[in-house]
């Protein structure tokens, strides 16, 4: 079976409204929701295999935040990602090679919530996943076959976490 993990970026910062969407930073929200899913990624013991992530700064940011200091991922930062429809990114999912057993993909809104709802035939938490993607929320998606068979329909919601929900901060 094969783990898709699908991060939506921490909270970013509108403090200069001058600056271009791409290059806006994480806001103190953002830095501090960052850590709580990276907490809670440790503590399951995630660790993809692959990581592919927008090259937005805030994405890249919330990604420094997250990695597990093992080093043992592959990851790739990538420009095709920042614009992507929820097409292009189940396009570029379906290019990860066969033997990757698991795939975080660090992305933007609504296209991240869009793919999630796409592949996702069945879970538990589709409700919830259908009302918000917040900022750092990850649901994770659990199908059979090659990436390249990757579509609709085709993968079990079997988590959905949204930082809030692990911590009592706002």
């Amino acid at each position: 079976m094969k783990r898709l993990f699908l991060l939506r970026h921490a909270k970013s910062s509108w403090d200069d409204p001058g600056l271009d969407d791409h290059e806006r930073p994480l806001a103190p929200r953002g830095r501090r929701a960052s850590k709580v899913i990276g907490e809670h990624l440790r503590r399951e013991r995630i660790e993809p295999s692959l990581v592919l992530c927008s090259s937005a700064r805030r994405t890249r940011e919330t990604l420094e935040r997250i990695m597990p200091a093992s080093g043992g991922t592959d990851v790739s930062v990538e420009d095709g990602l920042y614009a992507a429809s929820s097409g292009g990114l189940l396009q570029r999912l379906r290019e990860v090679p066969p033997d990757v057993e698991s795939v975080m993909l660090v992305g933007h809104q609504p296209a991240i919530q869009e793919l999630a709802l796409d592949l996702a035939g069945d879970g538990l938490d589709l409700a919830r996943l259908r009302a918000k993607f917040p900022t750092a929320a990850l649901a994770t998606l659990l199908f059979a076959g090659d990436w390249s068979e990757l579509g609709p329909g085709r993968t079990e919601l079997v988590a959905y976490v949204k930082p809030k929900e692990l911590t009592s901060e706002p």
